[in-house]
This record gives C-alpha cells, sequence and structure tokens, in this order.
C-alpha cells in the first residue's frame, strides 16, 4: 500500500513537468511512465512556488486518508554534463482525505 501510494507521488510530481518536450524526455530515457489504460487519478494538486533555486512543493489527496507533497526535480549543469537531482515524495496520513479527493 505504502509503495503504491509513494508511487503515486513520484507519478504526480513528473506530472508537474507536462509542459517539456515528451520527445526530449522519451530520447533520455526520462519521459512519464505510461498509466495503464489511461485510466490514472489527474486531479490538479495545490503548488507553491518558492524563490529560484529552490523546489517548489505540490500536494494532493492521493487516496482515502493519504495526502502527498512533492516537490519539482531540477538539473545542475556542468560544462559537459547534466546532474539531475530527483524530486522528494513524502506520503502522510490526512483524515481530511476521503475517497474521492
Amino acid at each position: 500500500m505504502r509503495r503504491k501510494a509513494l508511487a503515486a507521488a513520484v507519478l504526480l510530481c513528473l506530472a508537474l513537468t507536462v509542459g517539456c518536450s515528451q520527445q526530449h524526455y522519451e530520447e533520455r530515457g526520462k519521459a512519464d511512465s505510461p498509466v495503464s489504460g489511461r485510466k490514472g487519478e489527474d486531479t490538479a494538486a495545490e503548488v507553491y512556488n518558492f524563490p529560484d533555486g529552490f523546489g517548489n512543493l505540490a500536494t494532493k489527496c492521493v487516496g482515502k486518508g493519504k495526502r502527498g507533497y512533492a516537490t519539482t526535480r531540477s538539473d545542475q549543469s556542468t560544462d559537459d554534463e547534466v546532474i539531475i537531482i530527483p524530486a522528494n515524495a513524502v506520503i502522510v496520513d490526512d483524515p481530511r482525505c476521503t475517497a474521492g479527493s
């Protein structure tokens, strides 16, 4: 159960990069994973923007009694290499999250 919730939060974080070129990420093996039957839950998340240089934060209910928090991914470029800093995701209990939210 916990792995499924974590996977949902990671997918949420990846969804935050929707504006990026799909082809760019597919060519590099970094595209979003497909959702079986395209039936994933895709309601909007609340997003909190932080100043440049800091990861933004997104949060939403990810199941009955569970809330997911995820930070945005970022990259740091060196002269000839791009280093990807992965997003962090956390799932916490939240009694305000009902089955349909």
